[in-house]
């Protein structure tokens, strides 16, 4: 039995880097389909969900903001065009990342700032920051 090397901090990087732009696809597909069940694989059962574009504080837990998503009919459905984009990953360390991303759900053009933790190996988003414009 032959015992590898351990990682590089580049080799480590990418890996993680790759994780979580798989992370960051499941997420894109469930807010797409409406599919929690693959929302509740990408977010920590722990997380929070925060918004304060129109000037109040919306502050939602996961058991609060699945129901909500159950609720809307999916942008899959509709035929509409996907418009999510990763614009940036940033490391804290080895077991903290923050991701600013882009998507549309029918009118409203969301930027998120997705903050994720690693635990057990796992990328999840512990906190999700956003802020949407209505587009014409």
């Amino acid at each position: 039995m032959t015992q590898q090397a351990p990682l590089s901090t580049v080799e480590r990087n990418a890996a993680d880097y790759a994780a979580l732009t798989a992370v960051l696809r499941d997420y894109f597909d469930g807010l797409y389909t409406c599919d929690t069940a693959k929302l509740a694989r990408v977010f920590h059962p722990a997380a929070s969900y925060a918004c304060a574009t129109d000037g109040t504080l919306l502050k939602l837990g996961m058991d609060e903001y699945f129901p909500v998503v159950e609720k809307r009919e999916p942008p899959a459905s509709r035929g509409e065009t996907r418009r999510d984009r990763i614009i940036s990953i940033e490391f804290a360390g080895p077991v903290t990342a923050l991701a600013r991303v882009e998507c549309a759900i029918g009118p409203k053009f969301f930027t998120d700032l997705l903050t994720f933790i690693k635990l057990d190996g796992r990328w999840q988003i512990i906190a999700k920051v956003f802020h949407y414009d209505l587009m014409e």
